[in-house]
């Protein structure tokens, strides 16, 4: 895992990292109904390119498409398809960017137009859950009670928490130790670091947290067929606590 120590390897993360939000403020602007997954990866391709910047999951361990696009029970990385969004779906938009060598990772689920209550209280669970876990990120602090955290947050909600796909260590490549689950209870794992940077990402459920895999080898669902709602930031250690680096 990287440690940031130098004022250009901050710099660099953080432009990757502003690239990623960017591009995903346009997707969220664009999602609307009747839009296709596909059209919002053009958008996403086009835009991370224009910022000097290549897309991070597109080819990645042979993942097709830029953009990871996850619609009502699908849990993360959709694969974008001509289907359209309608009415009343959420959809969950994970993106990933490199620049000059560095990367960004951050994820939203959002509402395609108007959406029941209930799946309204999901995502604003779900984004509470990441931000009570981000709070959590100090210098000194444990790994897991970010996990432990976000946990006790969802489930005390009445939601499940997803235990078969994690957050992690991020910086020179995309995926780095360590591991952020996003359950488990406090006071484990390594004391976190001032340069550390993690992407952490809760996905929370509105039923079972068992998920399966779809055919196409990636698209992760529910087994239980409900909704769920995924979130994540690329977090960096400072001497002050957490710094969002993909945050607008």
């Amino acid at each position: 895992m990287i440690i940031l120590k130098s004022k250009s390897e901050i710099d660099k993360m953080r432009m990757a990292c502003h690239i990623v939000a960017e591009v995903l403020q346009e997707l969220v602007r664009a999602a609307r109904p009747g839009v296709s997954t596909l059209e919002l990866d053009a958008i996403a391709e086009r835009s991370i390119r224009a910022r000097g910047a290549v897309p991070a999951f597109k080819g990645y361990r042979g993942f097709p498409k830029t953009l990871c696009a996850s619609i009502n029970e699908q849990v993360v990385h959709g694969i974008p398809s001509k289907r359209r969004l309608k009415e009343g779906d959420i959809v969950g938009l994970d993106l990933g960017a490199k620049w000059d060598g560095y990367y960004g990772d951050a994820a939203v689920t959002i509402p395609v137009g108007s959406v029941t209550p209930v799946a309204e209280i999901l995502l604003a669970t779900a984004r509470e859950a990441l931000y009570l876990g981000i709070k959590e990120v100090s210098p000194g602090q444990h790994l897991s009670d970010i996990s432990h955290t976000i946990q006790r947050y969802a489930e005390g909600a009445g939601y499940s928490v997803v235990r078969a796909f994690v957050g992690h260590g991020i910086g020179t490549a995309l995926h780095e130790e360590p591991q952020v689950p996003n359950f488990g209870p406090p006071g484990r794992g390594p004391r976190l670091k001032v340069g550390m940077v993690l992407a952490i990402e809760p996905m929370v459920n509105i039923g079972d947290a068992d998920v399966e895999i779809l055919d196409d080898g990636w698209t992760v669902v529910t087994a239980d067929g409900q909704l769920s709602a995924h979130f994540e930031h690329t977090v960096a250690i400072t001497e002050a606590g957490p710094e969002i680096l993909t945050k607008i």
